[in-house]
Formats: structure tokens, sequence, C-alpha cells
């Protein structure tokens, strides 16, 4: 435990740290499987029980890695629309994009800052206004404010694990994981019950 405990340390005091969580949270925006959450929450963690680490530059660093991210999977959606791929007509992934496209022009803003939060819905959301033709100068401060608030409450979890947890970095990133991971699971499933209630709404009328 103390070896892991002094690697964690070296990890957080290290500029490496920033570089891979920019990465993570750019590739995130197009490609969920990353766990960029993990990453951001779990240095969080570390940073608030040990007092290591600078965690204006990380929420600032993940922030504009989001951002990016979003933007990316914007212009990816806009170049080769929502169904060129295997994965996008999986049916967990085609009914988030089939919600997005639904609600996007009813509520672009709530959307596009609620999918944030939401690792495949973010996605969807911001592939489907690319594809949809939903403008750029709109989409790109909604996805600068979606980026920052989700960096805050990234950073509010782990804060919270860390302070929990004094002086045992792997421990606070641990739990710092497990909260956020319980956080991801209510909100997907909020959102998936929400899709569900788009059709049964469609057919009602």
């Amino acid at each position: 435990m103390d070896i892991l405990n002094e690697l964690i340390m070296q990890a957080i005091a290290s500029p490496w740290l920033y570089l891979v969580l920019f990465a993570v949270t750019v590739i995130d925006g197009f490609f969920p499987p990353v766990p960029s959450e993990t990453v951001l929450v779990a240095a969080a963690a570390v940073t608030a029980s040990t007092g290591e680490g600078n965690l204006l530059l990380l929420g600032a660093v993940a922030a504009v890695g989001a951002a990016i991210g979003d933007n990316l999977a914007f212009l990816i959606g806009r170049a080769i629309g929502t169904t060129r791929f295997a994965w996008m007509r999986r049916p967990r992934v085609a009914a988030t994009f089939a919600y997005a496209q639904h609600a996007l022009d009813r509520r672009s803003a709530t959307l596009i800052l609620g999918a944030r939060y939401i690792p495949v819905g973010r996605v969807a959301v911001n592939m489907s206004a690319g594809a949809l033709g939903f403008p750029w100068r709109r989409f790109l401060p909604l996805s600068l404010i979606a980026g920052t608030s989700w960096s805050v409450f990234s950073l509010a979890i782990g804060l919270l694990a860390g302070a929990w947890i004094k002086d045992q970095p792997l421990l606070s990133a641990v739990l710092g994981i497990v909260i956020a991971l319980v956080v991801g699971l209510v909100i997907d499933r909020i959102a998936a019950a929400r899709r569900r209630r788009v059709p049964a709404a469609q057919l009602a009328g």
C-alpha cells in the first residue's frame, strides 16, 4: 500500500498528468470508452487528500479538453452523419441519437449542457447537432459552458472523496471513482427513462 501511495504521489506531481488528462478529455468527447471522468476525479481526490498538485490547473485542463472533444464530435457529425459506422447503429446508441434528434430543436441548450454528463449521450447529442446543421456559433459557447460545469462537478466529487480520506491517495482515488460511477449510473438511468417516454408520448399523440 505504501509503495502504491508513493507512486500515486509521484504521478500527481508530474506535469505528464496534465497532458494525459487533456488527452483523455479530448478523446472522450468523441470516443466514450475513454474514462475522462475517472482520471479527473481520481486526480482531484488525490490532490485533496495529500495537498499535492494544482486543482485549478486540473479543472482548467479538463474543461478545455472537454470543450475541444465536444467540438470534434460536432465536426465529425457534420462530416459523416450518425449512421455510417456499425457502432452507431447499435440499439442503445441508435436510441440515443433518435432522442437527440427529436429534442435538439426544442431545447438545444438544455440538451447540450445536460448531455455532457452522460458519456454516450454527449457524443450522440454533439454528433447529432453537427449532422442536423445546428449552428456552430451557437454550439461553441454551449460546449464551453458544458465543459466547465462538468469539470467543476467532477472536481467536487474528487474533493469530497479526498476530504473523507486524508493522506491515503490510493483509497481516496478509489472512493472518488466509486462515487463518480454511482452518480454516472443514476444519470444514465434517468436519461434512459426520458428516452423511453418520448416514443410513448409520440404514440399517445
